[in-house]
C-alpha cells in the first residue's frame, strides 16, 4: 500500500516537473485607458492609441460604450447602460470587436433590449450566432424588383396606398393620430402570411410599449415577432443603436430567404438621441441643431431594406419607419429627410382623427411609389379609380361647407364619397382579410351601397363581409393569383346584393 502511494506521488511530481519545463510564458497585450470625464450618455477617455471607430469599449461594472469621436488627445465614447457609478480615473479596456446582437429563431416571441439582453423574464437568450449592428446594405446587383404585396389588413392602405415586400413606406403624422396603430395592424395581419416581424420601439414610454406587447400576445402575434425596446428613460446611446440592432436581427431572417417586416417606432426619437449625443460630443450643429450627418444615419439604416434576388435566397425586408410631425409640418428637417429616403408615405391627419375617421389617413398627401407595381390584379380592377374619386370628394366636400348650391352630379359625387369614406373606416387592431376587402370595395364601386342609409353603412359592410365566408376556395385562389375575372366579379356582386337584401338594407 505504501509502495503504491509512493509510486503515484512520484508520477505526479514527474508530470508537474515536465509541465513546468514545457511551459513557455506568453505576453497578453491589452490596451487600457482611463476616463477623463463622464457626462449624461457619454464619456471622454484618454489612452487606447489603437482604438478604432465604433469599436466597443469595456467599462467597470460590465458597462459598454462605442468609440464615436477619435480625436488626437481623447476619445468620445457613447455609453450603453446605467453609468452612474463611473468616475474619472476609472479604467477602460478595448474589446477588439464592434457592437453585435444575437440573431436566430430563438428570438421569436421575445422582448429584448438593443444589447440583446432579455426584458421579458423568460430566461436568458442562448444564440449560436451574432451579427454586427452596423452592416453594409445589399448592393444593387443583389436586389430584385418589388413584385409581391405586403398586405396590412387596412382597407385604405391596401386599396389606395399599397405596400410591396421590400419597400420602405414612411408613416408620419402629428402626435396621437394613430401612427403606431397602423404599424401594429400590419404586424397582426401577417399571422398566416409566413412573414417574420420585428417591432423596434425607440424612446417610447414604458407603459405604451407594455400595452403594445400585451396586445401582440393577446392576438397571437408574438410567435412570429421580435420586439426590440429602447425606453424613454434609457441612455441616448441605447436609443441610437436600437434600430440598427433590430435591422441586423431582421436581416438574418431575410438572408435565410424569408420575408420580414420591420417597424421603427419612431425615428423622431432616434434623431433627437443622435442630436443629443452629437452636441455632447461637441460636433458642429446644423439646421435645427441636428448634426450634418443626420441624413446619413437614416439613409444607411433604411437602405438595408430590400428584396433580394433569387440567387441570394429571394428574401425581403420591408421597413415601416414612423415619424412624428408638429402641426402637420411635413416640410420640417427630419420629415423631409425621411420622405426623400423612403418609397412613399402614409400621412395621418389630426382633423380626420378628431372627426372620428379612423384610420385618419390623408389620401391626398399619401403615396406609394413602388407598391402599385406589386398590387394584386384584383385590387387594381376594383380600386383603380377610388383614389381619384376620394380626392374629388374631399375637394367638393370642403367647397360644399360654404353652403353653395350644387348640381345633381355634384350631389351624387358627395353621396358616393361619403359611402367610400364609411367603407374605408376601420377599428384598430382588427385587420380585414383580402377577400372581404375586395367584396366590400366591389359592392361600393358597383353602386350597391347607394340605397343604404349612411348611418347603416357599418351594418351593410359587415353583412357583405360575412357573406364572403361562403366563397369557394377555388375562387379565393383565383382572386389571389389570377385577378378578378368577369364571372368572379358577377358572382361577388350577386353575393353582396343578396347579403344586403337578407339584412333588409336594400330592396330588390
Amino acid at each position: 500500500m505504501t509502495c503504491s502511494l509512493a509510486g503515484t506521488l512520484d508520477r505526479t511530481f514527474q508530470n508537474l516537473r515536465k509541465a513546468r519545463e514545457d511551459f513557455i510564458p506568453t505576453h497578453d497585450a491589452r490596451e487600457i485607458g482611463s476616463i477623463i470625464s463622464v457626462s449624461p450618455g457619454i464619456a471622454r477617455v484618454s489612452g487606447l492609441p489603437g482604438v478604432e471607430f465604433e469599436e466597443m469599449l469595456a467599462f467597470p461594472g460590465r458597462i459598454f460604450g462605442i468609440a464615436f469621436n477619435l480625436d488626437a488627445e481623447e476619445i468620445g465614447v457613447v455609453l450603453l447602460g446605467d453609468h452612474g457609478h463611473l468616475r474619472a480615473g476609472d479604467t477602460v479596456e478595448r474589446t477588439g470587436r464592434v457592437m453585435d446582437v444575437p440573431v436566430g429563431d430563438l428570438l421569436l416571441g421575445r422582448v429584448i433590449d438593443p444589447l440583446g439582453l432579455p426584458l421579458d423574464n423568460l430566461g436568458p437568450l442562448v444564440s449560436e450566432k451574432r451579427l454586427p449592428i452596423e452592416r453594409p446594405a445589399p448592393p444593387n446587383m443583389d436586389r430584385a424588383p418589388v413584385t409581391e404585396p405586403l398586405m396590412t389588413g387596412i382597407k385604405v392602405v391596401d386599396a389606395l396606398i399599397p405596400i410591396g415586400r421590400g419597400q420602405r413606406e414612411l408613416i408620419l403624422g402629428d402626435r396621437q393620430t394613430g401612427k403606431s396603430a397602423i404599424a401594429l395592424d400590419a404586424i397582426l395581419n401577417q399571422h398566416d402570411k409566413n412573414v417574420v416581424c420585428v417591432y423596434c420601439t425607440i424612446g417610447q414610454r414604458a407603459a405604451a410599449t407594455a400595452k403594445a406587447v400585451a396586445m401582440l400576445k393577446e392576438k397571437g402575434a408574438m410567435r412570429y415577432t421580435v420586439v426590440v425596446v429602447a425606453e424613454g428613460g434609457d441612455p441616448p446611446g441605447m436609443s441610437y443603436i436600437a434600430p440598427y440592432a433590430a435591422t441586423s436581427i431582421a436581416e438574418h431572417f431575410m438572408e435565410q430567404g424569408r420575408d420580414v417586416l420591420i417597424v421603427y417606432d419612431d425615428l423622431t426619437h432616434h434623431a433627437r438621441s443622435y442630436r443629443e449625443l452629437s452636441l455632447l460630443l461637441r460636433r458642429p450643429p446644423g439646421r435645427e441643431a441636428f448634426p450634418g450627418d443626420i441624413f446619413y444615419i437614416h439613409s444607411r439604416l433604411l437602405e438595408r431594406a430590400t428584396h433580394l434576388r433569387p440567387e441570394r435566397g429571394g428574401g425581403s425586408l420591408t421597413a415601416l419607419p414612423v415619424i412624428e410631425t408638429e402641426a402637420q409640418n411635413m416640410a420640417a428637417y427630419i420629415p423631409t429627410n425621411l420622405i426623400s429616403i423612403t418609397d412613399g408615405q402614409i400621412s395621418l391627419s389630426p382633423t380626420l382623427f378628431h372627426l372620428g375617421v379612423l384610420p385618419a389617413v390623408d389620401v391626398g398627401t399619401s403615396v406609394s411609389r413602388v407598391g402599385g407595381k406589386a398590387q394584386r390584379a384584383a385590387y387594381r380592377a376594383v380600386a383603380g379609380d377610388l383614389k381619384l374619386a376620394y380626392a374629388q370628394f374631399e375637394e367638393l366636400e370642403s367647397f360644399a361647407r360654404f353652403g353653395a348650391r350644387l348640381d345633381d352630379a355634384s350631389l351624387e359625387t358627395l353621396e358616393h364619397g361619403r359611402r367610400l369614406r364609411a367603407c374605408l373606416r376601420q377599428p384598430e387592431f382588427a385587420p380585414v382579410p383580402m377577400p372581404e376587402q375586395l367584396a366590400v370595395l366591389l359592392a361600393l364601386t358597383s353602386g350597391l351601397f347607394r340605397a343604404v342609409p349612411l348611418q347603416r353603412m357599418a351594418e351593410a359592410e359587415q353583412a357583405v363581409r360575412q357573406a364572403v365566408a361562403s366563397v369557394s376556395g377555388t375562387m379565393l385562389e383565383r382572386l389571389e393569383h389570377e385577378g378578378l375575372a368577369d364571372d368572379d366579379r358577377a358572382a361577388l356582386v350577386r353575393m353582396a346584393r343578396q347579403a344586403l337584401l337578407d339584412a333588409g338594407l336594400t330592396r330588390s
